[in-house]
């Protein structure tokens, strides 16, 4: 008889994953997460230079990207209420940071491929 490994689901932040690819991809997956992280590698970014970087994205796509990324712990959102206006700014969290080495392969693939062709 075959040894059949028993498959476990993994819980993140309250979703249930059926493997630990899946729960990657449901953190950085879909067409805008992984170019926030990107843009976010190196530097803290307000959200209208965040929106500078990335002109092809609308406002509430990029609210709502921000908004799960920081749910999940990814980014970390801080307000400066000191003076007006508000000033809002975008970082990695340590979880976020720990994403660096998959975001840099990423942009690395991208980069061959652009070379080959």
């Amino acid at each position: 008889m075959k040894d059949v490994k028993q498959q476990t689901k993994i819980t993140f932040k309250g979703q249930e994953y059926p493997c630990c690819a899946s729960l990657t991809m449901g953190v950085i997956g879909g067409k805008w997460k992984t170019v926030i992280l990107y843009h976010l590698m190196d530097k803290t970014l307000r959200y209208s230079e965040l929106r500078k970087e990335m002109p092809t994205v609308t406002e509430r796509t990029l609210s709502l990207q921000l908004k799960k990324l920081e749910t999940d712990g990814i980014v970390k959102r801080t307000v400066y209420y000191k003076k007006p206006p508000l000033k809002v700014e975008y970082s990695l969290t340590p979880l976020g940071l720990s994403l660096l080495p998959v975001i840099k392969a990423i942009a690395d693939w991208g980069d061959s491929v652009i070379d080959r062709n």
